[in-house]
């Protein structure tokens, strides 16, 4: 006789729901079994909904485009000038950006490019104790800024983009880097990554191959035979980063995409290695980008790291002059995070330990990495809810977590929901007050970012400076 699932006796409260389930309508919702074949069929559910979600954000060519930019936001947050004056500059300067109008006589609005031009006039024409264009240099590369940690769902993602957004908008040029296979910041600008060739795979194996070939020749000097290289690297050989750079809807921030494929540089990087042992396998993104003069075409370039310390995420770090690391004000993610610390020590110390010894016997300098600047972010903050644990963590790690806490606000759910990132939202579409509060976080995130920026970049300056009064 098979057991009745039923309560001997009535109760005040209904049961917890785990109690009482019927092995026969369990056994009914549970469905038939599934084969690999299925996961074919679950992939291409989501493929065609990740296209119809992120088609909301495109244009009628398929096409992500960028809103346009009213005279209140223009001067609230991207020219440091009253609306009267900027208005009689148009006035006085017909030659520039007028600006469209929805209606007649109603509030002008401009794209990106012409706010870039409008800063650039008045960066010639206006006021010296302004800040019209951002803090850069002359002479020194641009500042690679990597953002990693192996704990996923901590804003890593939108987190980079925000910021390379928030340069952008500040007058910068920026290059983003997508080392994550599955591509979310890829999409987030728009860009549709045909297969490896189009990733960073290809830089990395030409700078495989280029070390296979030094190898060659010393191989031959010994007289044995070379290794022949194969058509992968072969034609990896003829390319360069240039080529596998896109430019996006914004029109200062250029792409190097990621797609699915990218994941198969983690299985083919250590049989490279293996194959030729002098290979420097963590400089290959940091030499090919500063051999194909890409540090002079830009002054940021983002790295969005995949939430793995794989070879991909290795490059990425050992490429970085700043590491940024974020994290939840959560037990879990302070301690997953503590862990990706001790494993970043674990893994760069032993490197270091590796080429030391050798540079050691051979009288040569020892390899030290180091970085500009070091800091964790706490993300997807709510005060009334995490202030004493945040706290916590700022008492632990000190310096090395930035004083700013980055809320979770109605406009970056909303944001999110409409495929954009919240400088790419209309302020029409919340009210002004709810536009001003959720992007107050991340501006207030971005002027902590630039202030690492600007003080790594003054310290090079100062270096640069005091090595060419000494020679």
């Amino acid at each position: 006789m098979e057991t009745q699932y039923i309560s001997e006796f009535p109760m005040s409260e209904p049961l917890p729901p785990y109690f009482n389930i019927d092995p026969h309508q369990a056994m009914a919702d549970l469905g038939p079994p599934t084969s690999s074949q299925d996961f074919h069929a679950i992939a291409e559910a989501c493929s065609r909904g990740r296209q119809d979600l992120a088609g909301r954000g495109m244009d009628e060519a398929g096409q992500k485009r960028l809103r346009l930019f009213s005279t209140w936001e223009i001067t609230k947050y991207l020219i440091p000038v009253a609306q009267a004056h900027f208005r009689r500059v148009l006035r006085n300067n017909p030659d520039l950006p007028q600006g469209t109008s929805e209606t007649a006589g109603g509030a002008k609005w401009f794209t990106l490019d012409e706010v870039l031009r409008l800063r650039a006039h008045f960066g010639s024409e206006g006021s010296k104790s302004k800040e019209y264009r951002p803090y850069r240099p002359k002479g020194l590369p641009a500042k690679i800024v990597s953002v990693a940690n192996f704990k996923g769902g901590v804003g890593k993602t939108s987190t980079a983009a925000h910021l390379a957004m928030s340069a952008a908008l500040d007058g910068y040029k920026v290059l983003v880097i997508d080392l994550d296979s599955q591509g979310s910041m890829t999409s987030i600008f728009g860009g549709r990554i045909e297969d490896e060739w189009g990733t960073v795979f290809p830089v990395i194996a030409r700078h495989y191959a280029e070390a296979a070939q030094a190898e060659n020749r010393a191989k031959a000097d010994r007289g044995e035979a070379p290794t022949p290289l194969d058509d992968t690297l072969s034609e990896a050989l003829k390319m360069s980063t240039g080529d596998l750079i896109r430019p996006t809807h914004w029109p200062n921030i250029d792409l190097i995409g990621a797609q699915l494929n990218l994941y198969w540089a983690e299985f083919q990087i250590p049989v490279w290695r293996m194959a030729t042992r002098g290979w420097k396998l963590w400089d290959a993104l940091t030499d090919r980008l500063e051999a194909d003069d890409v540090l002079d075409d830009y002054d940021v370039i983002f790295v969005d790291t995949p939430p793995a310390l794989g070879y991909l995420t290795i490059n990425g770090l050992a490429a970085a002059d700043i590491l940024l690391v974020p994290l939840g004000a959560s037990f879990l993610e302070f301690d997953s995070t503590g862990r990706f610390f001790d494993m970043l020590h674990s893994t760069f110390s032993s490197i270091e330990e590796g080429e030391n010894m050798a540079a050691r016997a051979l009288g040569r300098e020892g390899l030290q990495f180091e970085w500009d600047a070091v800091r964790a972010v706490i993300t997807r903050y709510d005060g009334a809810q995490q202030a004493e644990l945040a706290a916590l963590i700022q008492a632990y790690l000190g310096q090395t977590l930035s004083p700013h806490r980055q809320d979770f606000t109605a406009l970056i759910g909303q944001a999110g929901e409409s495929v954009n990132g919240i400088y790419e939202a209309d302020y029409r579409d919340f009210n002004r007050e709810t536009y001003a509060r959720g992007r107050q976080t991340f501006d207030s995130t971005y002027a902590a970012f630039k202030r690492l920026l600007i003080g790594a970049w003054h310290r090079d300056a100062k270096a640069a400076d005091a090595e060419a009064a000494s020679g």
